[in-house]
């Protein structure tokens, strides 16, 4: 969070077409190709090296966004400084490879893909790989991650939405998450195996 603050900066970059709207736009592109960018990679880790350790690993978290803004403002704006907690301040043109080994280090659980990810993002959007967002294009990837979330909130058995119906697929060997209904209200079971991991992204 001290590093997302550090990085509002980029609303106030207009000069350099940076900016609220760019930032809007490309926060939304983050989050998708990112987290495509790390499935693709779980899915090559499992299916191509036999790594079988990633079929239980979850990925969560906004981590991955703020690593891709770290590398487009270090490439976009190098003279940067990014403030972590008040004391630490880093030149922006090294923050996002120390912030990926420190970030390893000192929390574990935290997903170097996704973190990876984020970055090699970063790097495409930043040296105009990826560009053209409009307001448009953010509207419609907006409205998409909305309906999946909506579809995913459907499947978990969450919410009961009657105008959406998905068949139930079960795969035993994977770890399940229910809401059983009781006297008391709803009550959250899950099913781990001991090996499972979770990483923060």
């Amino acid at each position: 969070m001290s590093a997302l603050w550090s990085l509002g900066i980029i609303e106030q970059l207009r000069h350099i077409d940076l900016g609220v709207e760019y930032y809007l736009h490309y926060t939304i592109l983050l989050v998708v190709l990112s987290g495509l960018l790390v499935l693709g990679m779980y899915h090559l880790l499992i299916q191509r090296f036999k790594i079988d350790y990633f079929r239980r690993v979850t990925a969560v978290g906004y981590s991955c966004v703020v690593f891709g803004w770290m590398t487009i403002l270090s490439t976009k704006q190098p003279s940067s400084k990014l403030e972590l907690f008040g004391f630490l301040s880093l030149p922006i043109s090294f923050a996002p490879f120390e912030s990926l080994i420190f970030t390893s280090i000192i929390v574990p659980q935290a997903s170097f893909i996704g973190h990876l990810s984020g970055i090699i993002v970063g790097y495409a959007i930043a040296w105009g790989l990826i560009h053209g967002m409009n307001n448009y294009w953010a509207v419609s990837m907006l409205g998409w991650i909305v309906l999946i979330f909506i579809f995913s909130l459907k499947k978990s058995g969450t919410y009961d939405f009657g105008f959406l119906e998905i068949e139930s697929v079960t795969d035993s060997s994977l770890p399940s998450v229910g809401f059983p209904s009781s006297r008391n209200g709803r009550t959250l079971q899950m099913n781990t195996s001991p090996d499972m991991g979770a990483n923060l992204v």
